[in-house]
């Protein structure tokens, strides 16, 4: 039998949120209109919080920049992004947790609603070799600024999971243990479907949630 860990990402493994963080980093290499993005990123970062976001919404919102602007011009940002956004906001005590996990699980995988585009490279540097996220539509090599397939978010997570698995023909049965470590009341349904929820840093609903079921209740800020 083998073992599944999964990392929730935002909030969980990195101390913010890297959807919110590059929407700010557009703003500031001046390519979105300041005030109205911001006001945009507030409601939605309300609504999120509060355990009633419309994920299609929101995704038509932050999913657009990726359809104004070439992909290399993307790219380019998303290095900058990565180096001064997203390596100081990881904590030792985050990077030490995957590694343990590396080593002691069958399969180690980052589930996240953030699209696969900002997800990747923050993986790759914490040396988790899947990534299960929301998927951007193509069209012959260019973004549309839709998202593909069903967005990993709330149960949507469980779709994408299964399908994961499906691709690899694995079955949840095949699995002795699964872990998932998140911070969110949007992954209770997900926590709930695992052998070993853990909550990390958890928001409110969460944290009650969790001292509920009797969850593990961890902190990975330094």
């Amino acid at each position: 039998m083998s073992t599944l860990t999964l990392f929730d990402l935002d909030q969980t493994l990195i101390r913010e949120d890297s959807d919110t963080e590059w929407t700010h980093f557009l703003i500031d290499q001046g390519v979105l209109p300041k005030e109205a993005t911001l006001k945009k990123i507030n409601l939605y970062m309300k609504q999120y919080v509060e355990g009633r976001l419309d994920i299609l919404e929101y995704l038509t919102f932050q999913l657009r920049p990726f359809a104004l602007f070439p992909r290399p011009q993307l790219e380019s940002w998303r290095a900058q992004f990565f180096r001064e956004r997203i390596l100081p906001i990881i904590t030792e005590k985050a990077k030490e947790l995957v590694r343990t996990e590396l080593k002691k699980s069958d399969y180690t995988a980052i589930i996240t609603a953030t699209n696969t585009f900002v997800a990747e490279p923050i993986a790759q540097a914490f040396g988790i070799p899947y990534l299960i996220a929301t998927q951007l539509q193509e069209k012959k090599g260019v973004f549309t600024g839709q998202p593909r397939g069903t967005p990993c978010f709330r149960e949507g997570k469980i779709t994408n999971l299964n399908a994961w698995l499906k691709k690899r023909k694995l079955k949840w049965e095949d699995f002795s243990l699964t872990r998932f470590y998140s911070d969110s009341q949007n992954d209770i349904p997900l926590m709930s479907r695992v052998t070993e929820p853990v909550a990390v840093d958890p928001d409110p609903v969460l944290l009650k949630h969790a001292q509920t079921k009797k969850w593990p209740i961890i902190s990975l800020a330094d």
